[in-house]
């Protein structure tokens, strides 16, 4: 609990921060007189104030956002010695640049972030083929265990995480792809056709991979006990770390894959186990604890398994130099964006579900997750959430950057601002607008508990 709670307060201050100070920097550099800068909402916990500049830093109690509060007439009455540094004095091209520089800050800090996951060396699963389910989307081609995938949809793969993002890009489209794999074995490439037709449309899809029929290869895991989780139905059998699983319910266990599909379909159910102990046969009771994993009821024993080591050819790892991981940083900035924007207009177009929207308590659980998995695992959760607010606050919704831009830019258009009764209807729509997904959104991470 307590890292779930670090890890989500470390990604989103600073990407908070980063954006406000989009804001601010601008803002100071077009002369504006900036009144505060505030990390969070809420009643300050920390604060300070400029001596050279006057404005107040804050660190507030709620880390969900924070705002840099400027000099400005719509608020009240300015001095007339200090109407030069009112925001609404500077023309509309300085205040549309003040206002874009929050999301610009996003993106600027991503291609930072992916740069230095570039130079920290990036290791990566090759996309080599360990199942292919029938009458999927890939049972199309003539893939066989073993290959390797090499492009889909025109998109060069080298990893899984490569496939992943491809196949996201896909989602609600209707059209032929062409999916191009290296067989076991052989150095030749072969390709085959695959028709999508409103691929994922309306549901919810946990694994992107497996929803296209396949899943990754594994080398053969030996069923040796490396933990047994306490408090666990394992403890309670009379497992022991070492033990290696020989059988279940009579059933011959050759592999820890076997185990757990035999664990998971068994859940509350009494199963017979026996285990080899310092060359002895031995055998235990086990009855795995039912827990409900999307939507489905399954077992649990509370053992972890000793890791198998992988091929080295299958491990890919590559470093970049300074500017190599720069372009890289990028590109994955480019990639993300563009994600995103299309994964917004399909959701507009009802070809994504409103269930896949995410809030705080999902964002929470990825960033423990990937602060779990390591350093580079955190980082591109964090590029990609910077890109993702980024995006988030150019969409032309009132209240947000998005919304301040439009209505600057029918200003440049028209030579005149917007009347205030309309900015004021229009904010009040965005206001409810905005509210109404995030209740969405955090009742979607309430049904995913």
């Amino acid at each position: 609990m307590l890292q779930n709670i670090l890890s989500i307060v470390v990604a989103l201050g600073v990407l908070i921060t980063f954006h406000e100070f989009g804001h601010y920097y601008v803002a100071r550099r077009c002369g504006v007189k900036v009144l505060r800068f505030s990390v969070g909402f809420g009643k300050p916990i920390y604060r300070y104030v400029s001596k050279k500049t006057g404005t107040e830093f804050t660190l507030a109690m709620i880390p969900l956002g924070g705002y840099v509060r400027m000099l400005d007439e719509r608020e009240g009455n300015v001095p007339e010695a200090l109407k030069h540094q009112a925001f609404t004095q500077k023309n509309v091209w300085q205040r549309i640049a003040i206002v874009a520089a929050g999301p610009l800050a996003n993106f600027i800090l991503a291609v930072a972030i992916y740069g230095l996951v570039a130079l920290l060396g990036i290791q990566s699963l090759a996309p080599k083929v360990g199942h292919i389910a029938e009458g999927s989307l890939a049972s199309q081609t003539q893939m066989q265990e073993g290959d390797e995938l090499v492009e889909v949809a025109g998109e060069a793969v080298s990893s899984w995480e490569e496939v992943n993002l491809t196949l996201a890009g896909l989602i609600g489209q209707t059209r032929t792809i062409i999916v191009r794999y290296r067989v076991d074995g052989l150095s030749s490439i072969q390709q085959d056709t695959v028709n999508l037709n409103r691929w994922l449309v309306g549901e919810e899809p946990n694994n992107l991979i497996q929803s296209f029929g396949l899943l990754p290869w594994q080398p053969t895991v030996v069923p040796v006990i490396a933990q047994v989780v306490e408090g666990g139905a394992a403890q309670a059998g009379g497992f022991e770390a070492g033990d290696t699983i020989e059988s279940i319910d009579d059933e011959a266990m050759s592999s820890w894959q076997q185990v757990v599909k035999k664990v998971q379909t068994s859940p509350s159910k009494r199963l017979t186990v026996v285990v080899l102990r310092q060359g002895q046969s031995k055998t235990l009771s086990l009855t795995p604890a039912a827990a409900e994993r999307n939507g489905k009821v399954m077992g649990y024993a509370g053992l972890a398994v000793v890791p198998p080591k992988w091929d080295d050819s299958l491990i890919r790892e590559r470093h970049y130099g300074m500017f190599e991981a720069i372009g890289y940083g990028f590109q994955q900035t480019e990639k993300m964006v563009s994600l995103t924007v299309s994964s917004i207009g399909k959701m507009l177009q009802g070809l994504i579900s409103l269930d896949n929207l995410s809030g705080p308590i999902t964002i929470a659980k990825v960033a423990s997750a990937s602060a779990d998995s390591g350093l580079q695992s955190f980082l591109k959760f964090m590029a990609y959430l910077s890109v993702s607010l980024g995006v988030l606050n150019l969409l032309p919704i009132p209240m947000l950057d998005g919304g301040h831009l439009l209505f600057f830019s029918i200003e440049a258009i028209r030579r005149k601002p917007v009347s205030e009764k309309v900015q004021g209807v229009a904010y009040r729509v965005g206001a409810s607008l905005l509210f109404a997904l995030m209740a969405v959104a955090i009742f979607n991470d309430i049904a995913r508990l």
